[in-house]
């Protein structure tokens, strides 16, 4: 349908996710079809009777695959959020008080919505992404970045925690499980075929060597190599063909509810310029190089896997998303802002770690030394002493603020001296409070 406003734009978005949903039945037939073929290729007289003989075969093996996904499926509905908390990195929540801004904005959209709060958790990087998981929305997570946090405002973290609630909201996550398990499905078919190929391709095929019985069977109920040959290419083709379809419903699926996702943040907020800027913050340092692809497509934004040839990618450029939130729903662009680079790998011909950090800077050394800084206030040792907790959110924002490795190298020193049962103080200097 034409697209009027916000609400028909998710419309529209939430009816092409459906049909790309309903193309894997018919991409999962397909492959079993192809495996079919590799099946009867070796006695089929005829290429007409192979093709035949393997329609007849499917009744037999789409079960098969059925149960495989069904398997498949029921780990993934136990254990989805434990894989993907470890896979991520992510820590959960479990204390209110130890991430009080993310907890307060999460509940007042969770109560708005009428929604059960998600699990929140936290993965402690630099980048700035979150993304939304689970089956149902009791059973769900929500987790952002460290990073994150440390350059939104309220408005902005109340924006991309609209996004993903919306994502658990919509279903989602519950649709993106279901299209990974048919996907897998499928690849575990072109696996099994190329091994099915791998090990018939001497079978008569070979040198000749066949006994004189075997050769009077082979005359009466095979085609010859010709056949076997000509059958194991369809099969071949259709195997690439579904494989690779495959993969693009799955990134075509993921793309627009990226899309639907940005609607009903706007929807639940009322504030599409909140989404934009958040948008554009995010696109300063969106990536998580050490997560695996699959999960990163989970993720609010990912700039290779949306920089991927069309249909390839999983997430949509993050101008087009900014331009739909523009036409739909009537947000102001602020415009690009510059990239954020990623801190520089150590050299490989230093043979000291520490060779490779950033220069000491006098200023920096006044802040941890207890001095007057632009982050501290002039008195910090009257302030009363920091949890861990705090002292690490200090040390992001520290960080965030200057860029300078040597922050968070030193609040890694202070942590293992903690686990060692050492004084902190003794390892390294404290990073220098947020100010209040």
């Amino acid at each position: 349908m034409q697209a009027t406003g916000l609400r028909t734009h998710g419309w529209n978005t939430a009816l092409r996710s459906i049909l790309l949903l309903a193309g894997f039945p018919f991409l999962l037939v397909a492959m079993g079809y192809a495996i079919a073929l590799f099946l009867v290729a070796w006695d089929a007289p005829s290429i007409a009777k192979g093709l035949a003989q393997a329609w007849r075969l499917l009744p037999t093996i789409i079960p098969l695959a059925l149960v495989v996904a069904a398997i498949w499926f029921a780990i993934a509905w136990k254990a989805n959020l434990r894989i993907l908390e470890i896979a991520s990195g992510a820590k959960r929540v479990q204390d209110p008080r130890d991430e009080p801004r993310l907890w307060r904005l999460a509940e007042e959209l969770c109560i708005t919505r009428g929604m059960t709060l998600p699990r929140l958790s936290v993965i402690e990087t630099p980048s700035r992404n979150a993304f939304a998981a689970g089956l149902t929305p009791d059973r769900s997570m929500v987790a952002v970045t460290r990073g994150l946090m440390d350059a939104l405002d309220d408005r902005e973290l109340s924006a991309v925690l609209a996004h993903e609630l919306a994502h658990i909201r919509n279903g989602d996550a519950r649709l993106g499980v279901i299209a990974t398990v048919f996907c897998g499905v499928i690849t575990l078919v072109t696996d099994g075929a190329w091994n099915i190929l791998k090990a018939m391709r001497h079978v008569r095929l070979g040198s000749g060597r066949s006994s004189s019985s075997s050769s009077s069977r082979s005359s009466s109920n095979s085609g010859g190599a010709g056949v076997v040959v000509a059958l194991i290419l369809i099969a071949i083709v259709i195997a690439v063909l579904a494989h690779v379809l495959a993969i693009v419903l799955r990134m075509a699926l993921s793309r627009n509810r990226e899309y639907l996702a940005d609607a009903g943040a706007v929807e639940m907020t009322q504030d599409a310029d909140a989404m934009i800027s958040a948008l554009r913050k995010v696109a300063q340092r969106p990536q998580l190089p050490d997560v695996a692809e699959q999960v990163r497509a989970l993720f609010l934004h990912d700039r290779a896997l949306s920089r991927n040839v069309g249909w390839f990618a999983t997430h949509p450029p993050i101008e087009r998303r900014i331009e739909a939130l523009v036409r739909y729903a009537g947000g102001h662009d602020p415009g690009p802002l510059p990239e954020i680079e990623d801190d520089p790998a150590p050299a490989e011909d230093s043979p000291d770690p520490d060779a490779t950090m950033a220069p000491w800077k006098p200023e920096h050394a006044n802040a941890f030394a207890g001095g007057a800084s632009p982050w501290t206030a002039p008195a910090e040792a009257a302030l009363p002493p920091r949890s861990d907790q705090q002292e690490r959110l200090d040390a992001m924002a520290a960080f965030a603020r200057t860029l300078d490795p040597a922050i968070m190298k030193n609040q890694a020193k202070r942590e293992e001296a903690r686990r060692e049962g050492r004084n902190p103080d003794e390892a390294a200097p404290p990073p220098p409070r947020q100010p209040r």
